[in-house]
C-alpha cells in the first residue's frame, strides 16, 4: 500500500494526541494493550487478501539475534482494513483464530472519499497506536509501520529495538522488492529500477565523505518508507504526529522529524520485502515509479537525474554553510569575510542572497535551513537550469568515479558535533 520560496517548514498540530483530549478520545480498539507490550505495529490494508496471510505470519514469527522467539506479549499488530472489497478482513479474523496468543487487532471501516487515502489511513492507525502506548504510561514505547503487501524480516523487531537502544528517535529500515516479482518485470524496467536504487545509495556514500551525519553513520541507506519505519511515542508527539497529506506521508514524516532535530537512523539491519507490482494502492509510491520506468523504456527514453557534479557541488557547499550557520546561531564572532562567504555560498547553491541570509537568520535548526534551500531551489529552478539532467546510467558511472577518487584521497569526513 503503499510568497517566499524560503517559507518556514509547517508545524503539524497534534491536538488529537495531547493529554487533555487523549482521555476523552474514542478508542478504535476496545481491548487494552498488554502491560509487557512495548511496540504497536500498524498495517494499513486495502484489498490485500492475497498477500496478507504472509504479512501476518512474518510478524508472528519474530526471533531475536540468537534465534529465540520474541515473546508475543512484547508487541501487538493493528490492521486497518480500509474500504476493502475483498476478503482482507476475513483473512485477519481467520489468522487471529489460528494464532490466539498473537496480539492482533482489526479495525474495519469504509471511509468517505475525503479520507480514503493512505495518508489519512496511516495517520489514523499511528494515532491509535500512540493512544495505546500512552495508555500504558510507560516511556520508550514504539510505533512501527509496515504494509499489507510486505513481509518483515524474522529479526525485524530485534533490529528495531537494537537501533532504538543505541539512541535513535526514529528508524527507517531497508526495503527490498520481492525477487520473483522483480524478475518478472521487463528487462528495461528492471535495469532502470536497479540503477535508481544504486544511484540513491551512491549519493548517501558521497554524503559520508563530504557532509556526514553525526548520528546516522555508515553503513546506511536512503529509505524511510511506509512499509518499514518506526518512531518512539515521545518523538511522534513532539513532531506533531503524521503530517496531513494524501500521499507521501512517510517522506513528510521524515522531513518533519529531521527539521525537529530527531536522531533518525537508516538501518540496514531492519529489513522488509515488499511487492514490485506496477498497479499500486497509493499514488506516488513504488508502483508508480516502476510504471514510469516501464513507460520510459517503451518510449526508448532514458530516466534523467541530477548529475554527479551537481550532487558533489551541493554537498561541499552544504557542509560549508552548516559551519557558517553554526557560528551564527551560537553567537560566535563572525569573520570579516563572512558576508563575502555567504554571497559565495548563495551563488554556489543558486539561491538569492537575500533569501539565504533570511534563512540563516530565521531557521531554528540546520535541517530547517537545509530544507528552506531545497524548497527555494525547486521553486526558482535556478539550480536545475545551472546543472541540467543526465541519463541515470551516466550519473551512476560518474558517482562511482567520484567516490573512487575520494576513497583514494582521504577517509570519510568526521561527523558534525
Amino acid at each position: 500500500m503503499q510568497g517566499s520560496c524560503m517559507e518556514a517548514i509547517p508545524n503539524f498540530s497534534l491536538e488529537k494526541l495531547d493529554y487533555c483530549t487523549f482521555r476523552s478520545a474514542p478508542f478504535l480498539i476496545a481491548q487494552s494493550p498488554l502491560l509487557k507490550s512495548r511496540i504497536s505495529v500498524i498495517v494499513p490494508v486495502r484489498n490485500e487478501a492475497a498477500t496478507l496471510w504472509k504479512t501476518l505470519m512474518a510478524l508472528a514469527q519474530q526471533v531475536n539475534f540468537r534465534g529465540e522467539p520474541v515473546p508475543l506479549s512484547h508487541y501487538e499488530v493493528i490492521v486497518f482494513a480500509n474500504n476493502c472489497t475483498d476478503g482482507s478482513a476475513a483473512v485477519v479474523r481467520q489468522f487471529a483464530r489460528q494464532h490466539p496468543d498473537f496480539q492482533l487487532h482489526l479495525i474495519e471501516q469504509t471511509l468517505g472519499a475525503e479520507e480514503a487515502h493512505i495518508g489519512r489511513v496511516r495517520q489514523i492507525l499511528m494515532n491509535e497506536a500512540y493512544h495505546r502506548r500512552r495508555w500504558l504510561g510507560q516511556p520508550g514505547g514504539i510505533i512501527a509501520s509496515t504494509d499489507g503487501d510486505s513481509e518483515v524480516d524474522r529479526q525485524w523487531i530485534a533490529a528495531m529495538l537494537y537501533e532504538f537502544e543505541r539512541g535513535a528517535d526514529a528508524v527507517g529500515g531497508r526495503t527490498v522488492t520481492q525477487r520473483a516479482e522483480r524478475n518478472a518485470l521487463d528487462a528495461q524496467t528492471r535495469a532502470t529500477y536497479l540503477r535508481f536504487v544504486g544511484y540513491r545509495y551512491l549519493i548517501k556514500q558521497l554524503e559520508d565523505y563530504l557532509d556526514p551525519d553525526p548520528f546516522d553513520c555508515p553503513p546506511r541507506h536512503y529509505q524511510f518508507f511506509g512499509a518499514n519505519f518506526a518512531v518512539t511515542q515521545e518523538m511522534y508527539a513532539q513532531v506533531g504526529g503524521l503530517p496531513p497529506v494524501r500521499t507521501g506521508e512517510d517522506v513528510a514524516l521524515h522531513r518533519a522529524l529531521s527539521a525537529l532535530g530527531a536522531k533518525v537512523r537508516h538501518s540496514c539491519l531492519m529489513r522488509v520485502t515488499t511487492s514490485a507490482r506496477q498497479q499500486g494502492r497509493a499514488s506516488l509510491g513504488l508502483a508508480d515509479r516502476l510504471a514510469q520506468f516501464q513507460h520510459l523504456g517503451q518510449q526508448q527514453q532514458a530516466f534523467l537525474v541530477e548529475p554527479g557534479a551537481a550532487i558533489e557541488a551541493k554537498l561541499r557547499a552544504r557542509r560549508e554553510l552548516r559551519s557558517y550557520w553554526r557560528r551564527y546561531s551560537t553567537g560566535q564572532p563572525m569573520p570579516t569575510l563572512a558576508p563575502q562567504q555567504l554571497a559565495n555560498l548563495a551563488t554556489r547553491l543558486a539561491v538569492p542572497l537575500t533569501l539565504l541570509q533570511q534563512g540563516v537568520e530565521q531557521s531554528s535548526s540546520w535541517i530547517e535551513l537545509h530544507q528552506r534551500i531545497d524548497q527555494c531551489q525547486q521553486a526558482t529552478g535556478l539550480w536545475q537550469r545551472q546543472w541540467g539532467s543526465v541519463a541515470i546510467d551516466t550519473a551512476v558511472a560518474d558517482l562511482r568515479l567520484r567516490l573512487y577518487r575520494l576513497r583514494h584521497q582521504c577517509p570519510p569526513a568526521e561527523g558534525h558535533s
